[in-house]
């Protein structure tokens, strides 16, 4: 096993995960670079907090991507953390076991997303395949979760006749939505064979509870960090699209874990859209130390354009006071230290 922990874990050239289409609009695909830039951000303010002290040689702190895709942030986290607690755990069959039955896991957002995300951490789409590096997983899931999960429809009171996918004859309804994330059912009812983008977790209203029947016990994370779904098809009524990447978020911060980072768009900063609780709670609260705001999107997903860029954040539970922002306009990045957020209902991205 060791020679396939290596060659996993070790810098690609290419990097196969730089290669990846997205799959959907609402369903993008964190390139590497972005993905460490956040982990960078991060470990810097554990050092800060904690007397200058190593993440990456931290064998009990839990990482938790509740929205996992390529697998990327749970791939890099892995290997950091294979580097760093080298001199605690020198045996690395030893030391990988330990980092990815104790300290790493997802919720895929897709059966396919899952899949993929298995085979960038384990090497293998299967936790207990032949070709799998992790060992003593008692299910092909390992920490990397996904059942389907149906919408909890509410508002259905108009149906046509339809058959389902065996011919028979059923009722098909053609309004209501998801009472969770606000799908409309005319699109997303849909036969168990086709992805419905129900997605687990923010579709209770228990995530501590739900969190617990997915890994099995309670679960406290110290760090949640992940690139959501941003939209749903619809969701809005008619042609219109809803946001729901804040509603991760808010999961997110129900689970009280010590940092949350996420990558979301940045629309989130201007008034209206639905989110103005959001975003007096992301301003006001106190609890940002960093965000970063890409106003061309491309500067951070290559290729991908998104409607009022993207921005990523550091939330930290023990700490109330003014946010280091960095802009970066046309590839420039322009720093401001220690801003207060809440100055005004809306986020004023460029300082000048």
């Amino acid at each position: 096993m060791s020679g396939q922990v290596g060659f996993t874990l070790r810098g690609r050239n290419p990097d196969v995960l730089t290669c990846i289409a997205n799959l959907s609009n609402d369903e993008v695909f964190t390139p590497p670079e972005f993905a460490n830039r956040m982990l960078d951000t991060l470990a810097e303010e554990w050092a800060a907090n904690h007397g200058g002290a190593n993440l990456w040689a931290n064998k009990s702190v839990k990482f938790l991507d509740p929205c996992t895709k390529s697998g990327v942030f749970l791939r890099e986290i892995t290997r950091r953390l294979t580097l760093g607690l080298a001199d605690e755990l020198p045996d690395l069959d030893e030391r990988v076991s330990h980092i990815l039955t104790k300290q790493v896991f997802g919720i895929g957002i897709t059966h396919l997303t899952s899949l993929l995300a298995r085979r960038s951490v384990y090497c293998s789409k299967h936790a207990k395949g032949e070709h799998s590096i992790a060992k003593g997983f008692a299910s092909d899931d390992g920490n990397i979760w996904f059942e389907r999960t149906e919408h909890s429809w509410v508002g259905s009171n108009a149906w046509v006749r339809s058959v389902d996918q065996y011919g028979k004859r059923i009722k098909k309804f053609t309004n209501g939505k998801c009472e969770y994330c606000g799908a409309p059912r005319v699109i997303f009812d849909r036969d168990p064979g086709m992805e419905n983008h129900a997605y687990a977790f923010i579709h209770t209203k228990d995530i501590k509870t739900r969190i617990g029947e997915i890994f099995g016990g309670i679960m406290q994370f110290d760090v949640i960090i992940g690139n959501p779904p941003y939209q749903m098809t619809g969701g809005a009524g008619g042609s219109s699209d809803a946001s729901i990447y804040h509603l991760f978020v808010q999961q997110a911060l129900n689970l009280e874990p010590r940092f949350v980072s996420m990558v979301v768009p940045s629309r989130w900063m201007a008034g209206g859209r639905g989110l103005d609780k959001f975003r007096a709670q992301m301003l006001n609260g106190g609890h940002l130390r960093h965000l970063a705001d890409f106003l061309d999107s491309s500067n951070a997903f290559p290729g991908v354009q998104i409607e009022g860029g993207v921005c990523y954040f550091l939330w930290d539970a023990e700490y109330n006071g003014t946010c280091d922002v960095t802009r970066v306009a046309d590839g420039v990045e322009h720093v401001q230290l220690q801003r207060v957020l809440g100055e005004f209902d809306v986020f004023v991205r460029d300082e000048r």
